[in-house]
């Protein structure tokens, strides 16, 4: 690669540093930046700065927002009495684009991970009795991740919320619409059955 000029090694030196590129795609979206016309690198440019500038968390969910308040805390017509925990903002973007939930969320930023290091204190949990000591929720969905670490988060908060009047959830998980038995692994299957419901 020492061919390139230093200015372009230094393009795909930074490129390469985010998650998922490699060298070789690094190089690819360089020479693709170094063909287009200058407006657009510019925007790219400064949509980069931009975000740094402006993203930060929400008072209330924690998500993602350019303002004190996310679009979905801010929006009056969302039920304020359903929150779904999830462990990050992508997480909650991706229930929003499922369609299927009208709540609030709670981001928890992370996961219960002894392992880690990373207990109670150090994810939102505080945060999220709070709330349901406003007498505002009443119902909390756990929608964290089904590996060790999620499903031990959700088992935690559920205890914790044990003394309060509020109605805890879990997401089902199990097999996926469209899945072949054969080809589902024995944990995933375990839980299906586990989680079986009336028809």
């Amino acid at each position: 690669m020492t061919h390139y000029p230093a200015s372009i090694l230094n393009l795909i030196k930074h490129i390469s540093k985010l998650p998922g590129i490699g060298e070789k795609t690094a190089e690819r979206l360089a020479l693709h930046i170094l063909r287009s016309p200058r407006k657009d690198a510019h925007q790219l440019a400064q949509s980069i700065v931009e975000v740094k500038d402006k993203v930060r968390s929400c008072s209330k969910c924690y998500g993602l927002s350019d303002s004190d308040l996310c679009k979905i805390c801010s929006d009056p017509t969302r039920d304020r009495s359903l929150v779904c925990v999830v462990e990050q903002p992508a997480d909650m973007v991706a229930v929003e684009k499922s369609g299927a939930f009208r709540g609030l969320y709670h981001i928890l930023s992370g996961v219960l991970s002894p392992m880690d290091g990373i207990g109670p204190d150090d994810i939102r949990i505080r945060e999220l009795i709070t709330k349901v000591e406003d007498h505002q929720v009443k119902e909390v969905v756990l929608a964290t991740g089904t590996n060790v670490e999620g499903e031990s988060t959700a088992v935690f908060i559920a205890q914790r919320l044990q003394k309060y009047p509020v109605k805890v959830t879990r997401i089902a998980s199990g097999v996926p619409i469209g899945g072949d038995l054969k080809y589902v692994d024995q944990v995933t299957l375990k839980k299906a059955m586990e989680t079986r419901h009336d028809v």
